[in-house]
């Protein structure tokens, strides 16, 4: 498992990749110094456009940050380097204002450029200077949108140095049912979190997660990123579970389908990637064992069914013994492992990867019963649980809404050190954990396992503290034992509702309260979006405009940087009309409708049969009409549109008596999509509603086509 998030904007910047290539590759001065190096940004709009897609020398790939001055993006070149040259290859959304910075520490910054006047397109920039870390820092963004480059690259002369190399002995020692890993010949136990931060912070952040225990963090993909976490993991005495992402990682619905029976060039050059990182890596003294795939034994299931599936789970598992063959070849001082999301895919490795030094499993609500299934096995290799925590979102019941239950802060706070109890009961076999999960993120999925959403300090942070040993004490974050919310399963779009939370805090500090909404359930988007409120408890709060399930987070502070989230969903509907709808059931047609793919066809009729989760969909092509046939001549007072994501921006309304002659009672050319409620009356027995402009690339879709009586 991975945490992801995208926003609705980056979806839009997706579907503008076919049509917006970047110009070609303009000659430049010195030597490449940025390509594949260690990347960090203020913010990145979604998983799909990282800081490191600017760094990785593929022009079909970008960086783009969130929507608001200013932003910045920065590279570090690990040494000391002379600069000559910048070329930013910028996306649509480019800056006009911004500056080019350096440091030797990542600290004190010098300006080497700077300009108000910024064009877009490649901008190759003659500069002077030194330094490790090279910064674009944007101050005035072109349009709405945030700062978006395909490339950063920067070329000068490189330098030497950095951190110093070392070597240490990692080893699993003992007999069956008596096992030990043992770090240069001194057992080591597993205290360990995912990891989630840029590289480049760990040298920041390393020592406060020793602090309070922790002595092993884990990755899920190793390369020429990967090197400052190693270095700071050795500078700080702990080590790293590193990492190779193989195909289709991550579980069912993640990237990529590959075929491990037939596709030896993926194999060959996956193998060879492997080799290059452990040929690279081995003797920084930061490695603790090495982790081939992720996930990939049950991701194989939404590639594969029946019999292929049980051919592409053999052979998968034959690669990941052919891998671990590899990196013994090269590294005898390091395990292997393999890691999967489920006890079901130890019969694989026990049969077809025997070179596999010990297990690993991926387990949340289930942690407790991994014991069971390793003694029903008879396995002969203990394991270790690379990621686990309280129950997940495919563990749970559904809440009234449909959609999963989310455990309380307070849960969530238990989940961990009930994880780990379980795991540490079966001794001498479980050799540790690395939970999930620490990182920055603060989005759907961190809000339902990271430890620091947003940088501040959860309940499960020092639940995490008190797991592993740490040090009590300190001011903790507040508690939340409630919350409810006044209406929950048809809240009117754009309307309001009053929400009670029952919180306290240990230290008596002052609270405040924060509400965002999440629309995962809506349109997929892992973004938590504030949302206006008012009051102290109970809150008035406002929903979107948008029809569908929602998420609504508070986030209580305690102002020392701790911080309790608690969420319930609700279900926004289209506000009730007065009258009676003359359309409901009413014969419609439409210029086009959509016949073939997901979920297809989409017929006009969806419009007028008073369910607001089927709709009509057009073309993609302007204009497009739906006309319904109220069967008379028939006066109305109002017209509800309920639009899908694909809405019109500039629309009309017509009537007709005779289907041929055409009266306008509305338009508009600023529509926004959501539910339109308009105040337009008219008389006719055909009602059109007309698009001249859609709002986005797709074509026209709308769930109801309401016409109101009084």
């Amino acid at each position: 498992m991975k945490l992801f998030s995208l926003t609705a904007a980056g979806a839009v910047g997706a579907l503008l990749l076919g049509f917006l290539q970047p110009a070609a590759a303009a000659p430049a001065a010195g030597t490449l110094l940025s390509q594949g190096k260690p990347v960090t940004a203020s913010s990145s709009e979604g998983a799909s456009t990282p800081a490191t897609a600017a760094v990785d020398g593929d022009l079909g790939t970008r960086w783009s940050s969130t929507f608001q001055d200013p932003q910045w993006l920065q590279v570090d070149l690990g040494a000391t380097a002379t600069l000559d040259q910048i070329v930013l290859r910028w996306e649509a959304a480019y800056a006009t204002g911004y500056r080019i910075e350096v440091s030797n520490d990542g600290q004190q910054w010098n300006q080497i450029y700077t300009t108000t006047t910024g064009h877009g397109g490649t901008e190759t920039l003659a500069v002077s200077g030194s330094g490790r870390y090279v910064r674009l820092y944007g101050t005035q963004r072109v349009g709405g949108y945030g700062y978006s480059l395909w490339e950063f690259q920067v070329y000068g002369t490189p330098g030497t140095g950095g951190p110093p190399q070392g070597s240490g002995t990692v080893r699993v020692a003992g007999s069956q049912g008596n096992w030990q890993l043992l770090v240069n010949d001194a057992p080591w136990t597993v205290k360990g979190l995912t990891w989630g931060p840029p590289a480049t912070e760990a040298a920041q952040r390393l020592p406060e997660l020793k602090s309070i225990g922790v002595n092993t963090v884990r990755t899920w993909g190793t390369d020429a990123s990967s090197k400052p976490l190693f270095d700071a993991a050795a500078a700080n005495g702990m080590r790293v579970v590193a990492g190779y992402w193989l195909q289709p990682g991550g579980g069912p619905g993640s990237g990529g389908c590959v075929n491990y029976v037939t596709d030896t060039n993926y194999k060959t050059t996956m193998l060879g990637e492997i080799q290059r990182w452990t040929t690279e890596y081995m003797d920084n003294q930061g490695v603790l064992l090495w982790d081939v795939g992720n996930e990939s034994v049950l991701g194989l299931q939404n590639c594969y069914s029946g019999t292929e599936l049980e051919q592409q789970r053999i052979a998968y598992a034959t690669f990941v013994n052919d891998a671990a063959k590899a990196i013994h070849a090269i590294d005898q001082n390091h395990p292997v492992t393999s890691t999967d999301a489920w006890t079901g895919a130890w019969p694989y490795f026990k049969q077809y990867a025997p070179d596999l030094d010990l297990l690993a499993v991926n387990s949340y609500g289930n942690v407790c019963q991994v014991k069971q299934d390793w003694i029903n096995g008879n396995y002969g290799k203990p394991y270790i649980l690379t990621e686990g925590g309280p129950a997940g979102e495919w563990e749970v019941p559904n809440d009234a809404n449909g959609v999963p239950n989310q455990p309380t802060d307070v849960q969530k706070r238990d989940g961990y050190p009930n994880a780990w109890n379980c795991l540490m009961s079966h001794t001498g076999v479980a050799l540790g954990a690395t939970l999930f999960h620490y990182g920055s993120e603060n989005d759907f999925g961190a809000v339902w396992f990271n430890l620091t959403p947003g940088n501040e300090k959860s309940l499960a942070w020092y639940a995490i503290r008190q797991a592993y040993g740490g040090p009590a004490g300190g001011n903790t974050p507040p508690v939340v034992t409630g919350m409810t919310l006044s209406r929950t399963t048809d809240v009117p779009a754009g309307g309001t509702i009053s929400v009670n939370v029952a919180v306290s805090d240990p230290n008596g500090d002052p609270l405040t309260h924060e509400f965002k909404v999440g629309g995962k359930y809506v349109d997929g988007s892992g973004a938590l979006v504030p949302t206006p409120s008012s009051g102290n408890g109970p809150f008035t709060v406002t929903v979107p405009q948008r029809l569908g399930v929602w998420k609504l987070y508070d986030y209580v502070r305690d102002g020392h940087g701790n911080v309790g989230i608690e969420t319930r969903s609700f279900r926004v509907v289209a506000p009730p009309v007065s009258g009676t709808n003359v359309a409901r059931g009413k014969p419609a047609t439409a210029s086009s409708y959509q016949q073939v793919g997901n979920g297809a066809p989409y017929p006009p009729s969806n419009v007028t049969d008073g369910n607001a989760t089927t709709r009509w969909a057009s073309d993609w092509s302007d204009p497009q009409w739906v006309q319904v046939d109220l069967g008379q001549v028939t006066s109305f007072d109002r017209i509800q549109l309920v639009w899908e994501s694909a809405y019109a921006r500039a629309y009309r309304i017509e009537v007709s008596d005779d289907g041929a002659n055409w009266r306008q009672v509305y338009s508009t050319a600023d529509g926004n999509g959501d539910v339109d409620d308009l105040a337009a009356g008219g008389s006719g027995r055909y009602v059109r509603l007309t698009g001249t402009q859609r709002g986005t690339g797709y074509g026209y879709s709308l769930y109801e086509f309401g016409i109101y009586k009084n």
